[in-house]
């Protein structure tokens, strides 16, 4: 008995310790000192773009996402807002702030997915060379469409911007967990030459690679499975760090809960269905960055695998106690160091305007308040898009 276990563990311990090795490579690789660069012009003009907006019930933060994108707009661009299933003002500020407005009302099919296609449809009659995806409460930094528009014009892939979340919004410990998986990730990734997953806004397609591949209308993280589908065409999204988006975090806790849950549960259903599919057709293919980003994509979130060695930790120590081998227990206790360091680091380069030291501490509260999300996966899992609330 205590030898079958013993196997068991070790099987676990072993598979378990290469999520945390991809985080760690990652963290580790955007640790180091960037490589000094001597600008490079631009090569021609910059391609035409259409930025689309989906909306729903976004009155008190599309005027403030418009003001940021037209300053940016050239001669020839389009701002396009899908006012989806509105009952408030906003297609109304919308047109105010001067962009082109959609309306879609179809309460049966609701959700970003769903937006986002009706979005591409209407921009058929009169396609752009480039499309940019920016959510309906995010700030576009000055420059960020120009360091999109080129970045995919040259590389002819789709890129995705550093999306972030403003100080003050929220606790300190999401900020910073949102930080590592949006920007210190995929910087890491872009540092080794390897692609990146898209995070939902500050996105932009080539127009006949975003009008073949569609976004997915009826998933909660239509962005992940949309970078996944287009890695499978032979177009993984590439990182560009100098586009910035910023965006808040709830400041009510039960829409930050609901977001969370959205986010985290529709992030593991991603990993489940789309990971092992990567995978295969990365090693099949002998494609590197397909395969890179399948690694991406099988880390979880962050409270969930430091939930998960914990637990595989715990299990392997009183095995050990019990009489079965070190083996188990030596991975597992490398697999917990090595993530830790892979935090630190992050928090190091990265992190310490976002989070103190005193605060970074109290991540194992952080992880234990999660435990319930992630149990209601198992038996409750969140199936339909739910807006989040925004505060006044």
């Amino acid at each position: 008995m205590i030898s079958a276990i013993y196997w068991v563990l070790l099987s676990f311990t072993v598979v378990a310790l290469t999520p945390v090795a991809v985080l760690f490579m990652e963290c580790a690789a955007a640790a180091l000192p960037a490589r000094a660069r001597s600008p490079r012009p631009p090569r021609g003009a910059r391609p035409s773009l259409a930025v689309l907006i989906p909306a729903h019930d976004e009155e008190l933060s599309v005027a403030s996402t418009i003001e940021s994108l037209r300053p940016q707009l050239g001669p020839g661009d389009r701002l396009v807002v899908v006012a989806d299933n509105c009952s408030d003002e906003t297609a109304a500020i919308a047109r105010q702030g001067g962009a082109e407005v959609v309306t879609r009302e179809d309460r049966r099919h609701r959700g970003k997915g769903h937006a986002l296609r009706f979005g591409l449809d209407q921009l058929r009659d009169r396609p752009p060379q480039l499309v940019v995806v920016v959510d309906a409460d995010c700030h576009a930094e000055p420059g960020t469409l120009d360091a999109l528009a080129f970045a995919s014009a040259e590389s002819s892939f789709p890129v995705q911007a550093c999306y972030s979340m403003r100080q003050g919004a929220g606790s300190a410990l999401s900020r910073f967990a949102f930080l590592v998986k949006n920007h210190v990730r995929p910087l890491g990734l872009q540092r080794l030459a390897l692609p990146c997953q898209l995070t939902g806004t500050g996105m932009a397609f080539p127009w006949p690679l975003i009008d073949r591949v569609r976004p997915a209308a009826e998933s909660l993280v239509e962005d992940l499975q949309l970078g996944a589908a287009l890695a499978l065409a032979g177009y993984p999204p590439l990182y560009v760090p100098e586009a910035r988006v910023t965006s808040a975090l709830p400041q009510n806790r039960r829409a930050a809960s609901a977001q969370r849950r959205r986010w985290e549960h529709g992030h593991i259903d991603t990993l489940l269905r789309m990971g092992p599919r990567l995978l295969i057709a990365g090693l099949r293919e002998r494609r590197l960055g397909v395969v890179a980003l399948a690694a991406d994509l099988c880390v979880p979130p962050l409270a969930l695998l430091a939930m998960l060695e914990l637990a595989l930790w715990s299990a392997a120590l009183g095995a050990w106690l019990a009489g079965a081998g070190l083996l188990p227990l030596a991975f597992s206790s490398a697999a917990l160091a090595l993530g830790a360091f892979a935090i630190l680091l992050a928090w190091l380069r990265h992190g310490r305007a976002v989070i103190s030291g005193r605060e970074l501490l109290r991540a194992p509260f952080y992880v234990a308040a999660k435990l319930p999300l992630y149990l209601g996966f198992l038996w409750r899992r969140q199936r339909d898009w739910v807006r989040t609330e925004r505060e006044p």
